[in-house]
């Protein structure tokens, strides 16, 4: 009952409805999960569909649900990671683990791969603006901060993730860690991901893409988020993430989290200049 009387359900009518046929396959995972696969080669970024219940994230531990993540994610070249709060970093070494890919975050996203038993082989610590070699493409990660929410506040847990982790963790142990907007080029595709609704609007100004897959929650406390980052990299499309109620399973009807206001944030694309595609948990977007 409470999720009915604090959210709104899905703007259905929101979703894109262009053509969709391209070499590449960019596919909406919930929250800020994007896959994008090109000659059978999976990038995964922030993959999250275990999605623990509100009163188990609150007082709870989390865990991986392995069978729907095998199930929304069975394969995977590369993971690349935002930041480390739970609702980015808690699957991604899972994935790594029934993979085989490499991990790439910041360094409390590598102590959250170690506490869930991943080798060092699959974790690579990055430091802001380094440069990684992909198995499809390359990343550089590009420092940023967590944007705020929820009274103009920023992320919470704040802070580092410095000492070792007992597995399954707490939700308050999960601390953010360096915050990084990641662009990649993928089978020649450029995307940029942004998880939070914050960045570095000079290091955006040196980058362009083809695709923006632009955090939707927070946006209002950030002055000009939406306007400055489409004028920086010109993007073809424009892919709104992190606006769905998230502690809703991914199989359930989806859901708009408070405040976010996901017509509001398809006009502002448009008004800057760029191409919204709304898409359903689990939606795709074909481009070549």
């Amino acid at each position: 009952m409470i999720h009915q009387l604090l959210t709104k359900p899905a703007p259905e009518h929101l979703y894109w409805k262009g053509e969709s046929s391209g070499d590449h396959t960019l596919r909406w995972l919930g929250v800020a999960g994007f896959t994008l696969e090109n000659q059978q080669k999976v990038l995964a970024i922030d993959p999250y569909v275990s999605r623990s219940g509100l009163r188990q994230t609150a007082f709870g531990r989390l865990d991986v649900d392995v069978t729907t993540l095998r199930k929304w994610v069975p394969r995977a070249d590369a993971v690349l990671v935002g930041h480390a709060h739970y609702d980015h970093a808690l699957d991604a070494p899972a994935v790594c683990s029934h993979t085989g890919a490499k991990m790439y975050g910041c360094p409390s996203t590598a102590h959250i791969g170690r506490a869930y038993g991943l080798p060092e082989s699959q974790i690579v610590t990055v430091q802001p603006d380094e440069e990684v070699e992909l198995v499809h493409g390359r990343a550089k990660a590009l420092p940023s901060k967590h944007g705020k929410f929820l009274l103009g506040r920023g992320g919470y847990p704040h802070g580092h993730i410095t000492e070792a982790l007992t597995w399954p963790p707490k939700m308050k142990e999960l601390k953010h860690g360096q915050v990084l907007t990641w662009w990649a080029e993928w089978g020649g595709l450029k995307i940029i991901h942004v998880d939070s609704a914050d960045y570095d609007t000079k290091r955006m100004r040196q980058m362009d893409c083809d695709v923006l897959c632009l955090c939707a929650i927070g946006r209002h406390y950030r002055p000009g988020y939406t306007r400055e980052i489409i004028e920086a990299t010109r993007p073809r499309f424009v892919v709104p993430c992190h606006w769905d109620h998230f502690f809703l399973p991914i199989d359930a009807p989806t859901r708009q989290l408070p405040t976010v206001r996901l017509e509001e944030f398809v006009d502002e694309i448009q008004a800057c200049g760029g191409d919204p595609v709304v898409l359903p948990i689990g939606g795709s977007l074909g481009v070549s």
